[in-house]
C-alpha cells in the first residue's frame, strides 16, 4: 500500500504532513468532466474494456488469530505461486520490521515453513534494523514460469503500541496491515529487495492475489477487514468467535478489531460499504458510511466504476490521517478531503499498482490529484507546490527527509497532474486517465504506462516531464 499512511495538512506555504495524506489546501479547481466515467481515448472502442486480473496471479489464504490481549497475532499463510519467469525462491517482506514500526514495538516473526519444493528459509536485512525484513524461502530446485508451488508460513505478529501506523493497539482497538509475511513479486520482473527507508511512506511491491482471509477474534469484538465478509461464527466454547472474508484480487490487506458499531450501505452500482466507529467517536459509523458513498460517486464521475465490490472503513483513533488497503481503509482523521484521498487509492495502487519503492507518485500523486479535483482549492496554491525544487518521479531512497518527501510527490505530483489537466483540457485528460487505469488494473504500472495513456495530448506530457514525473523526450 502505498509508507505509512499518514495526514498533517498539506500545506505548500508550510509544506508540514507525513504519509498517506491529502491536498486539501493546494489545489485549483478545475474544469468538470462531462465524458461518460466508462468513456476511453477515441470513439473505436480502445480501452473500453478493463483488463482482468491475471488468471495465473497467488493464491492466498491466511488465518489469524487475535489473542485476547489484542496484542498478539498467530497465523499461518498459505500460497500457491506460479512465476512468469523462472525462480529458485520466494521472497517476502515483513513490513511490522521496519524502522518505525519496530521502534513503536512492532515485530513479525516466521515460525515455521513447509511445502513439498522448501529446501531452506532465512531472514534477509532488506535495510531494516533487526536484519529481519525479509524472508526467503529457497526451492529445491528451480521453478519454471508457468509451474506452481505452494508453501505454508506460520508467523506470530507482535503488535505494537498505538499511534498511525499499519500496526497498532489502543484501547480496545488493535489493528495490523501488511501484518504477515506479504509475496514481495512483480510480474514481469521479479523479487523486489527494495530497502526499507527512514521517511514514512510504502516500499512494498506485491501482486494481486486471490485472496481469502480468516480472523478468529474475542466475541465481543467486531472485525472490519479487506474482502467481501460473511457473517461471523457463533460463539465457540473458547468465547470467540470467527469472522472469513474473500478478495479475488488483493495485493494486501488490512484487519481492525475492536468494539465496533457499524453502518452499512450499498451505492447505485450494488458496492458494499460497511463502515465502523468507536463509542463517541465522530464522525459516526452513519454519518462515515454516508460519507465514503458519497467519495465513490465523487470519484467514479471521471474515474470510472470503482474498483472493488466491497469497501470496509473502521475508524480508528484520531491519529491525523488514513492508510488504504484493497477494499478496506484505515482511517484516522475525520476529515473528508482524507477519506476522498484514501478512497482514489482504490483505483491507484489498490487496482492499479506501482512500485511503491521505484514509483511512489503514481500512487501518492494520482490519489492527491482525484482529491483535489473533488474538492478545489486556490490556483495560488497550485502555484507554489509546482515551484517545489525536485522531481516527482523520485524513488523513495532519493528523499533525505519527510518534508522533502511530501513536498515533491503529493503536493508538486498533485499540482502537475491538476495543471497537466488543465493544460489538456480536462475532458480528454480524464478519458486519457481511465484509458490508463483500464490498460493497467490488476498490473504493476510504470510512467512509460502513463506516458503511452497521455501519447496524444503533448501539452499534459510537457508539464509532467517538466515537473520530473515522466523522462524527457
Amino acid at each position: 500500500m502505498t509508507g505509512s499512511r499518514r495526514l498533517a495538512a498539506l500545506s505548500v506555504a508550510g509544506l508540514v504532513l507525513t504519509g498517506c495524506t491529502s491536498f486539501a489546501d493546494t489545489r485549483t479547481a478545475p474544469t468538470a468532466s462531462s465524458a461518460p466515467p466508462s468513456a476511453a481515448r477515441g470513439d473505436d472502442g480502445a480501452c473500453t474494456e478493463r483488463t482482468e486480473p491475471d488468471p495465473d496471479r497467488p493464491v492466498v489464504a491466511l488465518d489469524f488469530r487475535l489473542a485476547d490481549d489484542l496484542r498478539t497475532v498467530t497465523g499461518t499463510e498459505t500460497v500457491v505461486f506460479t512465476p512468469d519467469r523462472e525462480v529458485g525462491e520466494l521472497v517476502f517482506r515483513l513490513v511490522p520490521n521496519g524502522p518505525e514500526l519496530a521502534e513503536a514495538g512492532s515485530r513479525l516473526v516466521v515460525d515455521e515453513v513447509r511445502g513439498d519444493d522448501v529446501a531452506g528459509s532465512g531472514y534477509e536485512s532488506f535495510g531494516a534494523p533487526g536484519a529481519d525484513g525479509g524472508y526467503v524461502v529457497t526451492l529445491d530446485e528451480p521453478l519454471a514460469a508457468g509451474e506452481s508451488t505452494e508453501v505454508e508460513l506460520d508467523f506470530t505478529l507482535t503488535v505494537g503500541s498505538g499511534g498511525f501506523d499499519r500496526v497498532g493497539a489502543t484501547d480496545g482497538v488493535s489493528w495490523w496491515a501488511s501484518g504477515f509475511p506479504l509475496l514481495a513479486w512483480e510480474p514481469g520482473a521479479g523479487w523486489a529487495r527494495d530497502p526499507y527507508v527512514a521517511v514514512s511512506g510504502e516500499t512494498t511491491t506485491s501482486p494481486a492475489a486471490d485472496t481469502t482471509v480468516r480472523v478468529s477474534a474475542p466475541a465481543g469484538l467486531t472485525v472490519l477487514m479487506t474482502g467481501d465478509q460473511a457473517a461471523p461464527t457463533p460463539v465457540d466454547g473458547e468465547g470467540r468467535r470467527t469472522w472469513t472474508s474473500t478478495e479475488p484480487a488483493a495485493r494486501d490487506v488490512s484487519v481492525a478489531v475492536g468494539r465496533f458499531a457499524t453502518a452499512e450501505r450499498t451505492t447505485p452500482a450494488g458496492i458494499r460499504v460497511t463502515t465502523g466507529a468507536l463509542a463517541g467517536a465522530e464522525p459516526t459509523a452513519d454519518e462515515l458510511a454516508d460519507a465514503t458513498v458519497e467519495a465513490i460517486a465523487d470519484l467514479e464521475e471521471f474515474l470510472g466504476p470503482f474498483p472493488y465490490g466491497t469497501l470496509t472503513v473502521p475508524q480508528l483513533p484520531d491519529y491525523g490521517g488514513g492508510i488504504e488497503y484493497p477494499g478496506s481503509i484505515l482511517q484516522a482523521s475525520p476529515s473528508r478531503e482524507v477519506l476522498v484521498h484514501e478512497v482514489a487509492h482504490m483505483w491507484f495502487y489498490g487496482m492499479v499498482g506501482n512500485s511503491q519503492f521505484r514509483d511512489p507518485w503514481l500512487d501518492e500523486a494520482f490519489a492527491t490529484w482525484a482529491e483535489a479535483v473533488v474538492h478545489p482549492a486556490s490556483a495560488e496554491d497550485l502555484e507554489r507546490a509546482l515551484g517545489v525544487v525536485g522531481d516527482v518521479g523520485a524513488a523513495m531512497d532519493d528523499f533525505r527527509n519527510q518534508r522533502q518527501y511530501t513536498a515533491r510527490v503529493y503536493g508538486k505530483g498533485g499540482a502537475a497532474l491538476l495543471e497537466a489537466r488543465q493544460q489538456a483540457g480536462a475532458e480528454a485528460f480524464d478519458a486519457a486517465v481511465r484509458c490508463y487505469v483500464q490498460a493497467t488494473a490488476w498490473s504493476i504500472a510504470d510512467p512509460d504506462d502513463v506516458a503511452e495513456a497521455l501519447g496524444d495530448l503533448p501539452e499534459a506530457l510537457d508539464v509532467l516531464t517538466g515537473a520530473g514525473a515522466l523522462a524527457g523526450g
